[in-house]
């Protein structure tokens, strides 16, 4: 069958299934029909699936390209996630340490035993804002610092779980600004995004706005999940609603906003998955230390906590997504993080392998996306 749009790139010998499962996303019908998306795959270190195809807007008037960046919503959480582990392989932090010894402020309002790895694993009780909240608020750094240090856990930390959507990366961001003197953005370009040669970006430099793909909204709203949420959760996404529009202004990607702004490509997400997939390594280039990955990796709750906002069951490392509901492939010791709409990036260690996705046309709900459950079906074929 011919594809439905041309798709650019190249597979390595036995790969070539993969290509096809990326090709039938374009002639999908409905909610997941692709617009334009990007596909990366390592194996061993090795770059074994590079493809990209479609258009980088609404129009269709602009062709995807092998560095078209996109806003990758909560898949930004993975690079966070790295910055932190970062610090504590440097001896700087450790996740057992209380927040309040690096971020003094952080102790009011009954939050002074807090750690950094509830932090990590959302367990420290802050998933979403109390006082008021707009959209354009997330871009002041300090007032949204400031509402987290006078807030109330709405639970005692570490006794819960429930995904911190937007404040994550206000709390892991304002660590990373205490500890190594730079923000998170920053931090991530400098110690990670660089070293790496990963088109990965919190805070886009303005000189790379023509690279970045529209980013176009769910065709109908998503489903209520199937495990009933407390007001608790969903406070996650209501102050602010955030809407699938802000990634295309210039104000929301300038802004760091380090659990929902990134803009990557393909090849950016899964370059840094491929670095953590080979140990902490990746071309000579080391970021993190086997016994650090090991922590960052390790389910952080007691067995058989599930997740109030997300449903699944043992599923947090230290800010990333351990695979405990099969989201990422076969081996349920893989790990990763998705975002909101499709885009997402994980690892297999045990088989070294990698893979990052991107795409501008967002799903309607937060998992089970058939885009994603294809590519990774395909690739773990091959890489068997």
């Amino acid at each position: 069958m011919a594809d439905p749009v041309s798709i650019e790139g190249e597979v390595a010998a036995g790969f070539e299934p993969v290509r096809a499962a990326f090709a039938d996303n374009f002639s999908r019908a409905g909610d997941f029909g692709e617009v334009g998306a990007a596909l990366a795959v390592y194996r061993r270190g090795r770059c074994v699936v590079d493809l990209w195809g479609g258009h980088a807007d609404r129009a269709r008037s602009r062709p995807w390209t092998q560095d078209t960046l996109v806003n990758v919503w909560s898949a930004t959480k993975a690079a966070t996630a790295t910055a932190i582990a970062r610090l504590v392989d440097r001896g700087l932090i450790a996740y057992t340490d209380p927040v309040a010894e690096v971020w003094p402020e952080y102790a009011q309002a009954g939050k002074a035993a807090t750690t950094i790895g509830q932090v990590m694993s959302h367990q420290a009780g802050l998933p979403g804002f109390v006082e008021p909240t707009r959209l354009e608020d997330l871009y002041d750094w300090a007032g949204c610092v400031g509402k987290l240090e006078r807030q109330a856990p709405a639970w005692a930390p570490g006794t819960e779980t429930s995904y911190h959507a937007m404040t994550f990366g206000f709390l892991a961001g304002e660590i990373v600004r205490r500890v190594a003197g730079v923000s998170a953005g920053a931090y991530i370009a400098r110690e990670i995004a660089g070293p790496l040669a990963a088109d990965l970006f919190v805070g886009l430099p303005e000189a790379l706005e023509p690279r970045v793909a529209e980013t176009l909204g769910p065709k109908r709203p998503p489903t209520r999940p199937a495990v009933p949420q407390s007001d608790i959760a969903r406070s996650a996404l209501i102050n602010p609603s955030t809407g699938p529009g802000a990634p295309n202004r210039r104000a929301w990607r300038a802004a760091e906003i380090p659990a929902a702004n990134g803009q990557a490509s393909a090849q950016g997400l899964a370059r840094l998955y491929a670095a953590l997939a080979g140990g902490g390594v990746l071309e000579g280039v080391r970021i993190l230390s086997p016994e650090t990955l090991a922590q960052m990796t390790a389910p952080a709750a007691q067995m058989g906590r599930r997740d109030q906002f997300l449903g699944f069951v043992d599923c947090w490392g230290m800010g990333v997504m351990l695979n405990s509901s099969g989201l990422y492939g076969p081996n349920p010791h893989s790990f990763g993080h998705s975002g909101w709409g499709g885009s997402f990036g994980c690892a297999d260690q045990s088989a070294d392998l990698a893979i990052g996705y991107v795409c501008n046309q967002m799903g309607p709900d937060l998992t089970d996306d058939p885009r994603a459950a294809g590519l990774l079906a395909a690739v773990a074929r091959c890489a068997a």
